[in-house]
């Protein structure tokens, strides 16, 4: 499960050290550990990570194919998770050591910035391979932080980005390797602990208002 830690003023999130999938325990979690840096005081920022092969390998269809009855819930649970890190009142920093695919991915691009793993290890929007489309507010949230031709190849390709490719396209904020990953994301988080507070959550509220209405949508969420 998720665990938070804090090393001055950067919290660290780890996500686990498995394939890191959004069960609703785990966006439980998640969401509690946003809540603790939320509500801390004072100049702070938030990277996420995770131990082993994977960030985060997406969507936990195993447990969404057994709870079929409870589908229209996670999906908002989902939608809220990403609504979250998009608009917390802190610079967010995702060190993707490991493959980001699915929803995974998509979380990361919740973030402010991304670095990435350069030798090893995929980003990934596999929907357009495994038969799920995305749901309106999954494409808001792709198309609000990535270039049209970006978004567009990622999205329909199902493309599989390494490190130095996800930066050439700018999926990615940085590229390094393995050993540097984690240190690279908190030091760009420690130089931007002072940008935290209620200013920089409305100025994301705002940059990010198309996308934020579509994830909030709790009428309509699949479309």
């Amino acid at each position: 499960m998720p665990v938070l830690d804090r090393q001055d003023n950067v919290f660290l999130l780890d996500l686990g050290d498995g394939e890191n999938r959004f069960h609703p325990d785990w966006i439980a979690a998640v969401g509690a550990a946003l809540d603790e840096v939320e509500k801390a005081e004072g100049p702070r920022a938030l990277v996420t990570t995770a131990t082993g092969k994977f960030y985060s390998n997406g969507l936990d269809l195993e447990w969404l194919f057994a709870h079929a009855d409870q589908h229209l819930d996670y999906v908002v649970s989902v939608h809220d998770l990403f609504a979250r890190m998009l608009s917390l009142p802190v610079i967010t920093v995702a060190a993707l050591q490991g493959h980001t695919f699915a929803a995974g991915a998509m979380f990361s691009l919740a973030h402010d910035f991304r670095v990435m793993r350069a030798d090893r290890g995929y980003w990934c929007l596999p929907e357009a391979d495994i038969d799920i489309p995305f749901t309106p507010g999954m494409s808001a949230l792709v198309q609000g932080r990535l270039t049209p031709q970006t978004a567009h190849e990622a999205m329909t390709t199902a493309r599989r980005y390494g490190g130095r490719d996800a930066l050439a396209a700018a999926i990615v904020d940085t590229a390094v390797e393995e050993a540097a990953v984690r240190d690279t994301a908190v030091e760009k988080a420690a130089a931007l602990v002072a940008k935290a507070g209620a200013t920089l959550g409305t100025i994301k509220a705002r940059m990010y208002a198309p996308a934020l209405t579509v994830l909030r949508d709790r009428v309509a969420p699949l479309g």
